[in-house]
């Protein structure tokens, strides 16, 4: 079982990471249910482990650690970082097609039916 690889290792590191920051997601936003509870920890898992490389080079970077860190470090930094990051950007999406959607039904008028008019 120690005779993993380079790449086995970074895999690992990477699940880990997407796996850490999605509990953590639910840790600082508490879910109403069981179903946004596991929606989110899925969203969660699936983002850090897609986006985790990226995101890990990028904060590696911008924080002058690169030449300090190892792949797999970085990769677990990056899986946690963008797996905790993206329920509020999902967030953040929907709030906004949301007040889109209630802007726009805002300008059409309601229809009555005869019974629900006042006076009738």
């Amino acid at each position: 079982m120690t005779d993993l690889t380079q790449a086995g290792w970074i895999w690992l590191a990477k699940g880990a990471g997407a796996v850490a920051g999605s509990a953590i997601s639910l840790a600082y936003i508490l879910p109403k249910h069981r179903r946004d509870a596991a929606i989110r920890f899925a969203v969660g898992v699936v983002c850090g482990m897609i986006f985790g490389g990226a995101t890990g080079l990028k904060l590696s970077e911008q924080l002058g650690l690169t030449a300090k860190l190892g792949p797999a470090e970085i990769m677990l930094m990056g899986a946690a970082a963008a797996s905790l990051c993206a329920w509020s950007a999902i967030g953040l999406l929907l709030r906004y097609f949301h007040t889109r959607a209630a802007e726009r039904g805002a300008g059409r008028t309601q229809i009555r039916e005869p019974h629900q008019q006042k006076g009738i």
